[in-house]
């Protein structure tokens, strides 16, 4: 194991430098084989592919909060506007570097803190901070800034390199569809993160001591269960166990490797 020292930055404070230990073990688990079957699919399958080929895929906001943060709760409050936005999929990463302040965030989790370095490590600029918005994998914002993620959202991916996925809860399985507007060559993840809707908490210590807030479309786990190399495919994924999670969904992401830009994503509810 190897220790290095990080720069954290929080919008309410100058600077503070922790120490960090850095695993080398990736983020993201990979999913159990058994079940798992990703197959090239043939042009006639779905008539509607066409169509969708033209539409632009969801935009994907990830905002990383901590509930032991005092700059969060303003964008975890404007959060919940975007978590209602249509043509938008917001997804709340719960960071643990915080918790030595006082409150451990039972949403937090090393793994969503690691995500959220990959991305720094990607861009090269070393920024991982709360609250921080990221909008389609690429550029970061400060996460309560409005006018910020509307600008981030308005630098669009062109139509021909959209990749545009489907999700739907089957009684045995969790059936995704992959189709790129264009076929392509790629190496890329596809991730599923179970989703709670909603979770209203009481801080009792820390830096919002007193506070109540309410969180939304709050990621409990992400995992890779395949990769994706550009061309149309199907994979067929077991439901995965919520885990007690109240009002979960299902959402699927294709992300280019190495916490690369977000190409399509999806939302799936289990409605039985």
């Amino acid at each position: 194991m190897k220790t290095s020292r990080l720069r954290l930055v929080a919008c309410d404070r100058l600077s503070i430098t922790v120490r960090e230990a850095f695993m080398s073990i990736p983020i993201y688990s990979a999913a159990c084989a058994i079940g798992i079957a990703l197959a090239t699919m043939p042009s006639e399958a779905h008539a509607g592919d066409a169509q969708a080929a033209t539409q632009e895929p969801p935009a994907v906001i990830e905002l990383f909060t901590s509930q032991g943060c005092s700059s969060c709760p303003p964008a975890d409050a404007l959060f919940g506007d975007y978590a209602k936005r249509e043509g938008v999929i917001a997804l709340s990463f719960h960071v643990d570097y915080w918790d030595y302040l006082g409150w451990q965030d039972r949403f937090a989790s090393a793994d969503f803190s690691e995500r959220q370095r990959q991305y720094a490590r990607a861009r090269g600029d070393g920024a991982v901070y709360t609250p921080q918005a990221v909008v389609n994998g690429r550029g970061h914002v400060v996460g309560s800034s409005d006018a910020s993620i509307e600008a981030a959202l308005g630098a669009k991916q062109s139509v021909a390199d959209a990749v545009h996925v489907r999700a739907a809860v089957t009684e045995t399985s969790l059936d995704i569809r992959v189709e790129p507007a264009n076929p392509w060559s790629i190496d890329a993840d596809i991730l599923l993160a179970i989703v709670q809707s909603s979770a209203t908490v009481k801080i009792k210590r820390g830096e919002n001591a007193g506070k109540t807030i309410t969180y939304r479309n709050i990621v409990r786990s992400l995992t890779r269960i395949g990769g994706w190399d550009g061309t149309a495919a199907t994979l067929a994924q077991p439901i995965p166990v919520a885990g007690g999670v109240d009002g979960a969904s299902y959402v699927v992401l294709v992300q280019r490797a190495n916490a690369g830009p977000i190409l399509g994503a999806t939302v799936a509810r289990d409605t039985r």
